[in-house]
């Protein structure tokens, strides 16, 4: 609800449509997939599904820059504590899609919980602790420490 509270107003305001992961429940104009590519002007946004924070969490790839809603963030990732959301899900999104960008990539989350409102893949790679070298199972069980 955080990201999506207010999108009739925006709508009515600027005459704009909601774009939401075909699995989201949000009222949307537009559904999208893994993989599909939405234009808006002259810029191409390439759709990420990332799960694991919730079952239709999706990421925003427009050029160099990464809008990572609650799947990544400054530092940190998404929590998978919460109703839909599931750890082994997070950690192929973020092991086997977002790691997997360019480290020049800038990254912009959805929430300014980190030190500062953005980074980039490779700084991510390097100082965010939920992105150590850990096996699935390890993880998982990271995810449900407090």
């Amino acid at each position: 609800m955080d990201h999506t509270a207010g999108n009739e107003e925006i709508k009515s305001m600027f005459g704009s449509k909601v774009v939401a992961h075909q699995l989201s429940t949000t009222n949307q104009d537009i559904s999208v997939v893994d993989g599909d590519v939405v234009r808006v002007g002259k810029l191409d946004i390439h759709v990420i599904h990332t799960p694991g924070h919730s079952p239709d969490s999706i990421c925003l790839l427009v050029g160099g820059k990464l809008l990572t809603g609650d799947t990544l963030f400054v530092g940190e990732c998404g929590r998978t504590d919460l109703e839909g959301g599931n750890a082994e899900d997070m950690y192929h999104s973020l092991f086997d899609k977002l790691m997997k960008l360019d480290d020049n990539t800038e990254v912009y989350p959805g929430h300014d919980y980190g030190k500062t409102k953005h980074s980039t893949i490779g700084a991510e790679r390097r100082t965010n602790y939920t992105l150590a070298k850990r096996t699935l199972d390890k993880f998982i069980e990271f995810m449900k420490e407090p």
